[in-house]
């Protein structure tokens, strides 16, 4: 069983708790692949909101 990269650890947890406001303990405890999904729900909420914005320039 390989470790998951703390870097990329770090940097899921940091994502979600900026764009979500959860805090550290929360986030620690959903699974990983939960986590994963909110990281790439995030990420289709943020490209939606760059299109929009764009779109309005």
């Amino acid at each position: 069983m390989t470790r998951y990269p703390a870097d990329q650890l770090h940097a899921e947890v940091a994502y979600v708790a900026f764009h979500f406001h959860w805090p550290y303990e929360q986030i620690m405890r959903l699974e990983h692949a939960e986590r994963r999904r909110w990281v790439g729900e995030i990420a289709r909420i943020n490209q939606r909101l760059n299109e929009q914005t764009g779109a309005s320039r």
